[in-house]
């Protein structure tokens, strides 16, 4: 049999509408999210409170966690191990957990410290009345985790060769931009329009004005896609090093697909993370985190209102899922120039069931 997605683009077709529409499909590619790392935080979050509940990986891989650091930053269960209450519900500083239901307490590296009214329990504690732990993997201060992550070396390295310049682990969180939205639409068309753009003339005219159009390019890697935004003459671009391989060029954003559903939008300012965290076959919760480097470029450029740029994704994304709903559309063709992140991705999705 054909593969789903044929590798040639110039003679592949898009995935098939069911894909975005289908409650059994949905589920199965779930699987794509439980097998991958995920962003968990940044550590400059933890300079803020030292425990801070992971809600969105509850949503990504069904495991309520928590991030804690006493100099070393964990990833562990936020789930009791004698009832199964949650344990931390807020953002806090603390040197002790602490379950709200029956006053259990762990230490911040997940073991059980305490547990009133349990005298002469036999065999107790054990190792298994400590809080479970998951791995965590940091690059320049951004924290990934997972249940049974595998795979990442492409992403890192490919982050590393490209941006290693930048002291992203400087970078201050700014909760004022924090953003958290639900859209009535699949979570892969959210991808899929991201991973494009082909559609910024049509749908962004304040971004098109920022960025070169013509000059505007993707390239693939290993478990992600890079877009390149070239900004148009007399826009904000980076100050890029000699050590850059994108050195001469008037880079105005670099956009960072990790699969399934991670975005880092890097722009002169800092850095904007954008998490898809999907909810069911046509819900999605789109997470916006921002982390500032430079305030005086804030505003300014392909990275100047995001929160409009949103809103006009979210209307097309919208209208595209009414559409692929519909029994007139099955699969369309890709553009050879403007959509080979969108059939890489389409690839990837199809290869992982």
């Amino acid at each position: 049999m054909s593969p789903l997605i044929n590798p040639d683009i110039r003679e592949a077709q898009t995935l098939p509408s069911l894909y975005y529409t289908d409650d059994g499909l949905f589920s199965k590619l779930l699987a794509a999210f439980s097998g991958s790392w995920h962003y968990a935080g940044h550590e400059r979050q933890l300079t803020e409170s030292n425990v801070l509940p992971l809600d969105h990986m509850e949503a990504l891989v069904g495991e309520p966690m928590l991030m804690t650091t006493d100099g070393d930053v964990r990833c562990i269960s936020n789930v009791c191990t004698h009832r199964g209450m949650l344990i931390a519900s807020e953002p806090c500083s603390a040197q002790t957990l602490r379950c709200p239901y029956h006053g259990r307490t762990f230490g911040l590296d997940g073991c059980f410290r305490n547990m009133p009214e349990f005298e002469g329990v036999a065999g107790f504690p054990s190792p298994s009345d400590n809080l479970a732990s998951f791995p965590v993997h940091r690059w320049k201060g951004i924290l990934f985790s997972g249940t049974n992550p595998t795979g990442f070396e492409g992403c890192i390295e490919e982050l590393q060769n490209r941006l290693e310049w930048i002291p992203i682990e400087n970078f201050e969180h700014d909760p004022s931009r924090h953003r958290s939205y639900e859209i009535q639409a699949n979570w892969a068309l959210y991808v899929d329009n991201y991973l494009e753009g082909l559609h910024i003339p049509y749908v962004h005219a304040d971004l098109h004005g920022s960025l070169d159009y013509d000059d505007y390019r993707t390239e693939l890697f290993e478990g992600g896609v890079l877009q390149i935004g070239i900004a148009n003459e007399g826009e904000s671009a980076f100050d890029l090093p000699e050590s850059s391989p994108d050195y001469g060029e008037r880079v105005a954003a670099y956009y960072y697909w990790l699969y399934p559903g991670l975005m880092l939008n890097f722009y002169p300012w800092g850095l904007s993370v954008n998490l898809v965290v999907p909810l069911s076959v046509n819900r999605t919760r789109i997470i916006y985190h921002g982390f500032v480097g430079n305030k005086s470029m804030l505003g300014k450029g392909a990275g100047g209102d995001l929160d409009k740029v949103e809103a006009e994704d979210q209307e097309i994304v919208e209208t595209t899922q009414r559409g692929v709903d519909a029994g007139a559309y099955d699969r369309g063709r890709y553009s050879p120039t403007r959509e080979a992140g969108v059939h890489h991705f389409h690839r990837m999705l199809t290869k992982s069931l």
